[in-house]
């Protein structure tokens, strides 16, 4: 990816970040002064509306964390794989598909167990 790519994308994730950021917050002002609404008046339909902010807000929080999974997905593209250690491996077959095995891979390969000395 390019450098310019790169920031492009680095600038719109911080944009879309900032802007959740900014409805999280107007969201909490507007349930606070719901809620009092709903309290002092006691209206079905003002209780409908609050518990609508409220899940407005948690789906708010749930689209922050996908852009923040987004994000890491598209950073880790970026960097080769690294492999975990293998601690135990496990060969199922006979001994002669080994020996089969073992020699197919080492065909042509000629291993030296005394170097020539100088």
């Amino acid at each position: 990816m390019t450098d310019k790519n790169e920031k492009k994308i680095k600038d719109d994730y911080e944009y879309s970040r900032d802007t959740y950021y900014e409805i999280l917050e107007k969201g909490k002002e507007s349930m606070e002064l719901m809620i009092e609404v709903a309290r002092e008046s006691e209206h079905p339909r003002a209780f409908e509306v609050l518990s609508t902010m409220m899940k407005n807000m948690a789906d708010v929080n749930d689209k922050l964390m996908d852009l923040n999974k987004k994000n890491k997905d598209i950073n880790q593209k970026d960097e080769p794989k690294q492999l975990g250690n293998t601690t135990n491996n496990l060969f199922v077959g006979t001994t002669t598909d080994l020996q089969r095995l073992i020699h197919n891979e080492n065909q042509g390969v000629v291993i030296d167990a005394e170097p020539e000395s100088e």
